[in-house]
């Protein structure tokens, strides 16, 4: 299937200091997929990330169609446990 970043997640991966390998690293390959609705899902990843080496949760809001999936956004954050699914 055909990976596909929106020019709102490009900007966001940029202002957030997050490079697009690991964007479509953690789209292609997260730990978890997590569904928000039909068609939407977040797909995340712990992963240490430069500068301080800080261990965050990257998540990457991605819509999926018959033809490509598109990712919408991306962001991390450090409340790890507060979004991890244990279940």
């Amino acid at each position: 299937m055909r990976l596909v970043l929106s020019d709102h997640a490009r900007f966001e991966a940029a202002r957030r200091g997050i490079e697009e390998a690991t964007v479509r690293s953690v789209a292609q390959a997260p730990e978890q997929v997590l569904p928000l609705r039909p068609g939407r899902e977040v797909r995340q990843s712990r992963m240490t990330l430069p500068p301080a080496g800080k261990l965050y949760l990257v998540r990457v809001v991605v819509d999926t169609g018959p033809d490509a999936e598109v990712i919408v956004t991306v962001y991390r954050t450090s409340k790890i446990d507060k979004y991890w699914s244990t279940s």
